[in-house]
């Protein structure tokens, strides 16, 4: 069946039709929602709530502004990053710790037979300045900019900012080592 028939079908709110939208669409649309929120299963719920939004909209797709697949897409894409600015989702990645993704690094390591990557990805991690893993930390692996560091640990802008780098600098330097 030609998509533009289903679509229509779609849009007067035929359950089959929407079913092979969905079946045609779905995988493609969780696997960009995850790009942007980087955990399977908030993207696989976004991705119900999104086709969810679509069936309840479906008379709001207009064909000649575009395809079908781009206006979903857009859809999709608009809930992933409100998700991401939500503060539910915020506070979800400040409860992470640098000692969890070491743990996660320990792990694998077990489970590889002592992949050389994640070995020096976890000395670099342990030989860290206490400072240095507090930023790091709330930077990279919580997702925080450098202003909400600076509020967050209660120390100036230009502190985070020459922390960070300077940081980064002891991380290339224990790389060369």
């Amino acid at each position: 069946m030609e998509l533009d028939v289903i679509v229509e079908q779609f849009q007067k709110k035929d359950a089959a039709a929407f079913q092979k939208l969905y079946n045609m669409y779905s995988e493609n649309i969780c696997g960009v929602i995850n790009t942007i929120v980087k955990n399977t299963d908030v993207a696989e719920e976004i991705c119900q709530d999104v086709f969810m939004k679509v069936w309840n909209n479906a008379e709001s797709y207009n064909a000649s502004k575009g395809r079908f697949f781009t206006w979903v897409l857009n859809i999709a894409r608009n809930a992933a990053i409100d998700e991401i600015r939500s503060k539910s989702y915020k506070n979800s990645k400040k409860n992470l710790s640098a000692d969890y993704f070491v743990g996660i690094l320990g792990s694998m390591e077990d489970s590889e037979g002592g992949n050389e990557d994640i070995i020096g990805l976890k000395k670099l991690l342990l030989n860290l300045k206490e400072k240095c893993v507090e930023i790091i930390e709330l930077l990279y692996f919580k997702g925080l900019t450098q202003k909400e560091v600076s509020k967050e640990l209660d120390i100036p802008l230009g502190t985070v900012k020459t922390r960070n780098r300077s940081c980064i600098a002891q991380i290339r330097t224990n790389m060369a080592l």
